[in-house]
């Protein structure tokens, strides 16, 4: 029997300030995502605070560790996940903990959006969509984050607000967003700013897939196009082109794990039915064999 191979999320841990990195970025239509995102669209409060959620100062020793928000997600959510699922879950969790309670770190959409992404692509064919979202509030709760407020409110809202604004952008439009008056091109000054500044702005490999993800839904084809919304947005390139290759490596790993996951369960049916099948024939079998001996 096959084993299901488990997909390693390890590779994300790596630091940001990391000097090395990849060739440059590959081909845009090289990387794609599959899943397609549907959210209902909610209101948030008006000022430049609606796109921000400030995380507030906590004494050092008082910052939960990473066991404790591993322990406030297995709380939430009790029940098994599979794996293939569990084991890349299980790293992504400890990879937003240390983003989560980083000083610098300040909620964006861009990140919401990177989330999202990842969660929705590493969750996609998961046996009930109910136990998906389910496992997906318990993951924000486990972070401290509130469920309700953050996951309708913010990070699905968020989402599937800069989904919309990019699915009506070009490579020009993308890019030129500071030359603009509009909410998303507000909120994308608002990370320029910061991220110019870097006190106030925490890079990570979520914003990295949420900045893809805004050029894959505008049907951008041009790695140049990237380049320059980075340098708009004053962020290092050379990190972004790191972690979308790290992210698309991982990819190709879990559709891998999964592929093997799905042969397993098809085998185990096939063989099940096999032994009922079989066992159904015993018990005819031996129902006739008893009659025919009544009858003598």
């Amino acid at each position: 029997m096959a084993a299901v191979t488990s997909v390693s999320f390890s590779a994300i841990a790596q630091s940001t300030e990391r000097k090395s990195c990849v060739p440059s970025c590959r081909s845009i239509d090289t990387f794609r995502f599959r899943s397609n995102f549907s959210f209902d669209s909610l209101n948030v409060r008006s000022s430049t605070s609606r796109f921000l959620v400030h995380c507030v100062s906590i004494a050092s020793a008082d910052l939960p560790t990473v066991a404790d928000t591993k322990l406030n997600f297995l709380t939430a959510y009790k029940r098994p996940i599979p794996t293939v699922y569990n084991t890349v879950l299980q790293e992504l969790i400890v990879q937003q903990h240390l983003i989560r309670y980083k000083k610098s770190y300040q909620y964006d959409p861009v990140f919401a959006l990177g989330f999202v992404t990842v969660y929705d692509q590493l969750m996609e064919g998961y046996p009930s969509e109910e136990d998906r979202d389910t496992i997906f509030k318990a993951y924000i709760e486990a972070l401290k984050e509130d469920p309700v407020q953050y996951r309708h409110y913010v990070y699905r809202a968020d989402a599937q607000k800069l989904e919309e604004w990019a699915r009506t952008q070009n490579a020009s439009t993308l890019v030129d967003f500071s030359t603009k008056d509009g909410e998303v091109e507000n909120i994308f000054k608002d990370i320029a700013q910061r991220a110019g500044t870097k006190d106030s702005f925490c890079y990570s490999r979520l914003f990295a897939v949420g900045l893809f993800r805004l050029l894959e839904l505008a049907n951008v084809t041009d790695p140049t196009i990237l380049e320059k919304l980075c340098a708009a947005l004053n962020v290092n390139k050379k990190s972004v082109d790191r972690d979308l290759d790290v992210y698309r490596n991982l990819l190709s790993k879990l559709v891998q794990a999964k592929e093997l996951l799905k042969e397993y369960v098809e085998r185990e049916k096939k063989k099940r039915g096999e032994r009922e099948s079989q066992k159904a024939n015993e018990t005819v079998t031996k129902c006739l064999g008893d009659y025919q001996y009544a009858g003598r």
